[in-house]
């Protein structure tokens, strides 16, 4: 059900996992209904294999570009551009790799990735904008083929810490300044994955968990701080002071 300043409106979701809807102005609370048929939802999402992409905090296509001290805690990669700048003054705790055969891959990698999250079912639709929302493991699009996040996204892992979550955004992943991705109730960053059909954007001094995984480029603005990895398919990685903690 969603309930909408004095409209009501049903959605029907996969019966492996009713989701409930509240909107109140501009926060929304999703929720998903207690049971087996939810527990049963979130132990059937299988996380997405990222093989060897998984030890790059950030993999880029065509060139890594940074600006003033970014701190990366993990590897960094590039293929099959050659060009990765900024690092001095950005520091890399890892290992950078560029246009070599790790690097590649990686990228093969990361492909494979890509198209597993996107293969697999969504259990709901939810709107467009995260941000105010409460999320329960499962797998996640939007009407619109975009994600935002403006306030604050929690994920909820309801106790469980194997939990799995994957928004699959058809086109855009944007986080406007100062939003935050909150972990609860055994939530795991290595186990929350973004996929994004074009390009990823994290406003200003945001805070952001889980794994980005777009088709084109990342973005990171200023003073991003990320617990995950940014790792894109065919484009750029344009990062500037931020810290990105694999």
């Amino acid at each position: 059900m969603i309930f909408v300043a004095g409209a009501i409106r049903r959605i029907t979701t996969s019966r492996r996992l009713p989701l409930a809807v509240t909107i109140a102005g501009a926060s929304a609370v999703l929720l998903c209904a207690a049971g087996p048929a939810s527990a049963g939802a979130a132990a059937a999402t299988a996380p997405v294999p990222l093989g060897t992409a998984a030890q790059f905090a950030v993999l880029g296509a065509s060139t890594v570009t940074n600006t003033g001290p970014t701190v990366l805690n993990g590897d960094l990669g590039l293929s099959p551009g050659t060009a990765i700048t900024g690092f001095p003054p950005g520091q890399v705790n890892g290992t950078v790799y560029a246009a070599d055969s790790v690097a590649l891959k990686a990228q093969n990698d990361l492909t494979a990735a890509y198209n597993n999250a996107a293969g697999h079912p969504a259990t709901a639709t939810i709107p467009t904008e995260l941000g105010g929302t409460t999320v329960t493991p499962g797998v996640y699009n939007s009407a619109a083929g975009t994600f935002g996040i403006t306030g604050t996204l929690t994920l909820d892992a309801q106790g469980n810490r194997n939990a799995v979550f994957i928004f699959q955004a058809a086109s855009t992943l944007i986080t406007a300044s100062a939003s935050k991705v909150k972990l609860v109730n055994g939530a795991k960053a290595a186990k929350v994955f973004w996929q994004v059909g074009s390009s990823a954007t994290l406003g200003t001094y945001s805070s952001f968990k889980g794994n980005i995984m777009a088709l084109a480029s990342i973005t990171v603005t200023t003073g991003v701080t990320v617990t995950g990895r940014a790792l894109a398919s065919t484009a750029a990685v344009t990062l500037d002071t931020d810290t990105i903690s694999k």
